[in-house]
C-alpha cells in the first residue's frame, strides 16, 4: 500500500477530491464554511461556473458625457486590489494563481484563492493512488463562518490567530484505515511551517458520521487536539503547533 498527499493547487488536484461518503453532500461544492451565513443551494452543481460580478455604472453609460480615455495611470496609487497594475519600477511579478475556465466550479476558486500569500486551503490523501481522505484548512479570514463561531467564546486566544481545518473527511471504503489521521497530522506539520502557532476544530456534537465536515470530538482527541471551550453543540478543539 502505498500513500501519497497532494496539495490541491489547480485543476488536476480539485478533480482528485473523491465525493463525500454520504452522497446527499458534496464537499467539493460546498461553502458552508466560506458563506458568513448560509451555504447556497445554487452552487453545489459541480458544473455551474460561478455568478458574473455585478457591472458598475460608467462615463460610457451617459450619451451626455465627453469622450474621456480614462484616468491617467498613477504607478505610486497604494491600492490593496490584486488586479491593480504592477509597479513599473519593479519586476514583472509572476502569476502564483492558475488561470481558470470561465466554466469552473465556484469551489475551485475558493480552494486557490489563497495560493500567493498563505498557499494552499486543501489536501488529498491517495492510496495506491485512489483518493482515500480530503481535508480542508486555512487562515481564519478565509472562513468568515469559522471566525463568526470563534466569536462566540471570548476567552479564547485572541493573539496570534490560529488556522482552522473546517473539513475532515475520508470515503465509505476507506473509513477504518486510520488515513484522516494521516492526513490531519500532514496539516498540522504544513501549518507549523508556515508560521501558525496553533490550529482549531470545530465538531459538531451529536452531527450523523456521514454529515458533518467537521468529524467528531473523540477524532480530534485522538490526533492530539484538546478541548479548548465547552459547547453542547459546537465546541472548540485545539491543537498547538511547534
Amino acid at each position: 500500500m502505498v500513500i501519497r498527499i497532494v496539495d490541491v493547487e489547480d485543476e488536476t488536484g480539485f478533480g482528485l477530491i473523491p465525493p463525500c461518503a454520504d452522497p446527499a453532500f458534496d464537499h467539493r461544492t460546498c461553502d458552508y464554511w466560506e458563506d458568513a451565513d448560509r451555504g447556497s443551494k445554487a452552487r453545489r452543481n459541480l458544473s455551474a461556473p460561478p455568478a458574473p460580478p455585478p457591472r458598475k455604472a460608467s462615463l460610457a453609460d451617459n450619451p451626455f458625457a465627453p469622450a474621456t480615455r480614462g484616468p491617467a495611470f498613477n504607478p505610486f496609487l497604494d491600492s490593496d486590489d490584486d488586479d491593480a497594475a504592477d509597479n513599473p519600477f519593479l519586476p514583472r511579478r509572476p502569476s502564483v494563481r492558475p488561470v481558470l475556465a470561465p466554466d469552473s466550479p465556484r469551489k475551485i476558486g475558493l480552494l486557490l484563492r489563497g495560493l500567493g500569500v498563505f498557499g494552499t486551503y486543501a489536501k488529498v490523501l491517495l492510496v495506491d493512488e485512489r483518493a482515500a481522505a480530503y481535508t480542508q484548512f486555512g487562515p481564519l479570514s478565509a472562513y468568515p463562518r469559522a471566525l463568526r463561531l470563534r466569536e462566540l467564546y471570548p476567552k479564547l486566544p485572541a493573539s496570534p490567530l490560529p488556522a482552522v481545518i473546517t473539513c475532515i473527511a475520508t470515503t465509505a471504503d476507506a473509513r477504518d484505515g486510520d488515513h484522516a489521521a494521516v492526513l490531519i497530522t500532514a496539516v498540522c506539520d504544513d501549518l507549523g511551517r508556515r508560521g501558525f502557532a496553533a490550529v482549531e476544530a470545530y465538531p459538531e456534537v451529536g452531527a450523523l458520521r456521514n454529515a458533518t465536515s467537521a468529524a467528531t470530538p473523540a477524532f480530534w482527541t485522538a490526533v492530539g487536539f484538546h478541548l479548548a471551550a465547552a459547547d453542547d453543540r459546537f465546541p472548540v478543539y485545539r491543537r498547538e503547533l511547534e
